[in-house]
Parts: structure tokens; sequence; C-alpha cells
């Protein structure tokens, strides 16, 4: 488990860039855009970089080889990239320099991100990997803490110091991960490799790879990843605006109420894992699906500061039954070979959801107000766990459980 707490700098570093991103960028975009339909569309962009950039990006690295190994290539090249544009974002000068470095960050972070997820389960076996995407979710939740908690104060400070200290830690989190994660080289065969420019020729939603991996099984539990962060986005992304335009919050204040959510997600992350793995990713999944419904549907009467954070702490832990076991047991339903594609396909329907959830919240809100924001996040958990109870019989039974030697070894 050495391996996985070190390769945790990786998602650390993600998670504390995005949760920057998504808490302090409407403040950005505010001035410019004064209704929350089109701050929510703008908050879409990296979704777009993800919806198509990630899956084809973690297919091909299943058929990269380099002395580096098949994934690392593309965390040297996408890292610094990303803290140099992450770095750029405050100092915009007008909202066309600030879309441009919004575009070339995400466009950055896109090419790196199946990758480094990519990495756990290549170096953990199959029943490990639960537990495994526990700590590397604490990792990442840790970073979302930094952001709520410390980004909050940074923000205070001057604005452009919480961006200036992602970058920082992205650098940083590249060294750690590429010092200490060796994978293994001459992994793939010039046969795979020519198959994988075949398939790219031949069209993203038209590779045989990728439709072979869409069974029932998979396609309704990509169906409830898709509702549940349709939910989850578009609180994350009108929270803070939630805050402040709704229950009177200031900015810091509405920022650092999110700390709450994540604080108790990082303690649950471990124990929901290994919940995951006593009773069964698709049970824990469930229990965290009606429990954050009945969360968020609490918060829609709440007008109490003290009780709202009662409630997003209550709202993190079932946020991490559904969050840790929801990649191992998208993964576990299919192939060892096919790891990279299904975290593509992953990252896709989870961009997708972040790409439809906040113009479609935000026009809700235009219509009905900031209220309506808690109403629509409590039914798209409805609908995910309706997906969720059309997966009969066992979903976590992988179609081919032969580990590489690698994972063996970790």
């Amino acid at each position: 488990m050495k391996k996985t707490w070190l390769l945790g700098f990786g998602f650390f570093s993600i998670s504390l860039t995005w949760a920057l991103y998504n808490a302090f960028v409407p403040f950005f975009l505010e001035p410019y855009l004064k209704n929350a339909a089109m701050i929510g569309f703008m908050m879409t962009i990296d979704n777009y970089f993800a919806m198509f950039l990630q899956p084809w990006i973690g297919r091909r690295s299943d058929r990269t080889d380099t002395r580096f190994g098949r994934r690392m290539p593309y965390l040297l090249f996408g890292m610094p990239l990303a803290a140099l544009f992450v770095a750029l974002v405050p100092f915009h000068t007008g909202f066309l320099t600030l879309i441009l470095f919004l575009v070339l960050m995400n466009l950055s972070m896109s090419i790196y991100r199946s990758p480094v997820i990519a990495l756990m389960p290549d170096i953990t076996p199959e029943a490990k990997r639960t537990r495994a995407n526990g700590v590397i979710n604490f990792m990442g939740g840790i970073g979302a803490i930094m952001a709520f908690g410390g980004g909050s104060m940074l923000y205070q400070a001057d604005r452009s110091l919480p961006f200036l200290a992602a970058a920082a830690v992205t650098l940083v989190s590249l060294f750690i991960v590429f010092r200490f994660i060796k994978e293994r080289t001459s992994q793939v065969s010039s046969e795979g490799l020519a198959k994988a420019s075949g398939d790219q020729a031949d069209g993203l939603l038209r590779s045989q790879s990728f439709r072979s991996e869409l069974n029932r099984t998979t396609v309704m539990l990509l169906a409830a990843v898709f509702f549940w962060f349709i939910s989850y986005q578009g609180v994350e992304a009108f929270f803070t605006l939630y805050g402040k335009n709704h229950l009177g919050l200031d900015e810091a204040a509405a920022s650092f109420s999110l700390t709450f959510f994540s604080l108790f997600f990082v303690l649950f992350a471990i124990p929901s894992g290994m919940l995951g793995s006593r009773f069964g990713k698709k049970n824990v999944i469930v229990a965290g699906v009606c429990g954050l419904f009945l969360v968020f549907a609490a918060v829609s009467f709440v007008q109490s500061l003290v009780m709202l954070r009662l409630l997003l702490a209550l709202g993190g832990i079932f946020w991490a039954c559904i969050n840790i076991n929801s990649y191992p047991l998208v993964v576990a339903t299919g192939r060892e070979s096919s790891i990279g594609t299904r975290t593509g396909l992953y990252y896709l329907v989870s961009s997708l959801a972040a790409i439809v959830s906040p113009p479609l919240l935000g026009q809700i809100i235009d219509w009905f107000g900031y209220a309506a924001l808690f109403y629509c996040a409590s039914g798209g958990l409805v609908l995910a766990l309706m997906m969720l109870l059309q997966i009969r019989g066992q979903a976590e039974r992988p179609a081919d459980n032969r580990l590489s030697p690698q994972a063996a070894q970790s």
C-alpha cells in the first residue's frame, strides 16, 4: 500500500486544483456574466475536453510503450503545463484572457487525468482496489480541504495566492509520483500499437474497443454514475453562489462551508473502501445514494449555518460511500487489459454529467431562484438509484481477473 499512498499525491494535486477552480472561478466570471446559466456553462469548459480527450488518452495509454512506462509520459507532459496555466488564471486582464487561461489549463489537465487514475489499478491487485481507491481519494480529499480551508484564507489575502499554491503543489506531486512510482516497460507489443493507431483512425465513438465494454451491467452502472454526478457537479459549481445569494454568507464563509463536506469525505474515504470490500461495492453505493438524497433534500429547508455545515459533513460521508466504490466497480466489470479504456469511459460519463449539470441547474436557478438547487440535486440521486436497481446479480465479477506481474507484487 506504500505505492498507493505515494500515487495519491497525483490525485491530491488534481483534487486541490479542481476544488479551487470550482470555489473561486465563479467569482472571476460573475463580473462578466450576469446570469447563473452562463456562469454554469463557462464552468463546464474542462468537461468538454475531458469528454473527448480523456477516453481517447486512457485507451491510448493502455497501448503506450516507452522507457518511462505507459502512463507516466502523459503526466510528464501535462502536469507542468497545467501548473503554468493555473498560475496564470488570476492574472487575466479581461474576459478573453480569462477564458484563454481556463481553456489551456483544462486542456493540460485532460492530458494526464485518466493516466493518473489508471495507475492505481495498474499497481494494485483487484481484491485490494476498493481500499486503494479509498487511499487515493483520502489524499484527494485532503487536497480539497486545503483548497476550501487554506484557499479561503489565501484568497482573502490575495486572490492570486490559491492558484499559485496549486501550481506549486502540482509540480511537487509530479516529482513524487515520477520518483517513486515505477512502471514496467516493454509491456505493449508492436501489434498492439498498430491496432491502437488503426482504432484511432476509426474514431472514438465507433471504436470496437469501446463497444465491446458496453454490456448491460456497464451501461446501467455508467448511467447511475451520470445521474449522481449531475447532482454532485451542480452543487459543487453553485454552492458558493448559493451560500452568498440565498443564505447571505460572504464569499470566504461560503467556500469554507464546503470544507465540512470534504473533511468528512476524507475521514470516511478509507472506511468506505473497507465496507465495499466486505459488503460489496454496489451495496455500499446504494446506501450512499440513499443517504445523500436525504441530506440534499434536508439542505433545501435549512437556513442555519451550523445546521448547514452539519448536513454537509454527513453528506461527505455518504459521498465517500458512492465515490470510493464506483470507479473500482466500473473497472471490476471488465478485463484487466481494458483498465485504461474503462477509466476513460468512467470519465467520459462523469464529464458529460458535468457538462450538462451546471448550465441546466443554472437555468433552473434563473427561473426559480437558488432554493431550487438542492431540489434538483435530490432528483438526480433518485434517478441514479433507479439505474443501480436495474443491475441484477453479481456486478463485481470481472470478465478477466488475470493480474499483471507488477500488480501481483504490490
